[in-house]
């Protein structure tokens, strides 16, 4: 039987990438002594927002989320990120591989609204792993299954998101309105001349705050 050990030990920015993309890098050690034919691996993402501090500031912006303050050891629960999928190649001891994983910056998904909070620090992941191990043996390989208890715990740099984010959408953000809301906010600019969708927003704030 295989003994197998994963680790993530770095992660960087897809400057590159079509979509915002974070690729991570995983550590794969069998310890058994086994020859791995190769292994199907399956990775869940999730987030332990419970696993760090948050400034005022931050707090402020989690309020959509987790409610008060005072609300937080109730409220905040693990949040599930992303699903990935990689093939390992045959090795025999160790090996890294790069696992990229697709991010959104939809306003609507509530792991956006977490990231954008934070001002600074890390994000506390967990990465849970499954698949398939096909193992050398002297009649061809054998099958077997990653357990369900492999994990790794993995510190996200807040930089190195909003690195990826910044690549594609600088200084942006993305907010998804209904269409008549839209059609007024057109009449809106139109009527007033006005040359783009910041001035657009900043007048209705300025005219609501006149108010």
């Amino acid at each position: 039987m295989t003994e197998l050990v994963f680790d993530c030990v770095g992660a960087r920015a897809e400057r590159w990438a079509v979509a915002p993309t974070l690729t991570f890098l995983i550590k794969v050690a069998e310890t058994a002594g086994e020859t791995i034919h190769g292994i199907s691996l399956r990775c869940q993402i999730r987030i332990e927002p419970v696993k760090r501090r948050y400034s005022e500031d931050e707090g402020e912006l989690l309020v959509d989320l987790f409610g008060e303050r005072s609300r937080w050891g109730e409220t905040m629960k693990p949040m599930q990120l992303a699903f990935a999928a990689q093939m390992v190649p045959g090795f025999t001891g160790s090996t890294e591989i790069e696992l990229p994983v697709p991010f959104t910056y939809d306003f609507e998904v509530a792991t956006s609204k977490y990231f954008h909070a934070l001002g600074d620090g890390d994000i506390p992941l967990i990465l849970m792993f499954s698949g398939t191990v096909f193992v050398k043996t002297d009649q061809g390989f054998s099958v077997e299954q990653v357990p369900w208890h492999k994990e790794s715990a993995f510190r996200l740099p807040v930089a190195t998101w909003r690195e990826m984010v910044d690549s594609h959408f600088p200084n942006s953000a993305w907010v998804r309105i209904r269409r008549d809301t839209m059609d007024a906010l057109s009449k809106f600019r139109s009527q007033r001349a006005l040359p783009s969708w910041d001035d657009t927003f900043i007048a209705l704030l300025s005219e609501n705050a006149e108010r």
